[in-house]
């Protein structure tokens, strides 16, 4: 379980990491990650909210998911920037996959949108920053937070 001061509660508070400004977004085939730098003072700790539909099936097997997206992102809370919140959401092949291989698409999409420390802003209408590699070009895995709806 997560402390309470390391989750997202509010329906407000995961509107704003998901649909607000100044987001990033990754997706795979198993996990989208969402992330957005709140509080520019860094004070505050990383907070992390999860999302796991019905898509994935019943509740034993939704819970059994959220569960392990628990545990894999507590371990991984010291190492996450402070004022940063996440929200995890878990994709429908996410429920027949070991945890091991769930860590490792979490680890690498949690790379693409805290790049460098911080989280990389998007633009209405635009690429994001971390949509955009080293040769310029943008990969096909990451998009605008905006456009994922």
């Amino acid at each position: 379980m997560l402390p309470k001061r390391h989750r997202l509660r509010t329906a407000a508070d995961f509107s704003a990491v998901t649909r607000g400004p100044g987001g990033a977004r990754a997706g795979s085939r198993l996990l989208v990650v969402h992330a957005r730098q709140t509080d520019s003072r860094a004070v505050r700790p990383p907070r992390v909210g999860f999302v796991v539909s019905k898509a994935l099936g019943g509740a034993v097997v939704r819970n059994q998911v959220k569960r392990r997206l628990r545990a894999l992102v507590a371990a991984r809370i010291p190492q996450l920037p402070a004022g940063v919140d996440l929200v995890v959401r878990a994709q429908p092949a996410a429920a027949g996959v070991p945890s091991p291989v769930l860590a490792e698409d979490l680890d690498r999409l949690l790379g693409k949108v805290l790049r460098g420390g911080a989280v990389s802003p998007s633009r209405r209408g635009g690429r994001s920053a971390s949509a955009v590699g080293a040769t310029g070009r943008a990969s096909d895995d990451s998009v605008p937070a905006e456009s994922a709806r």
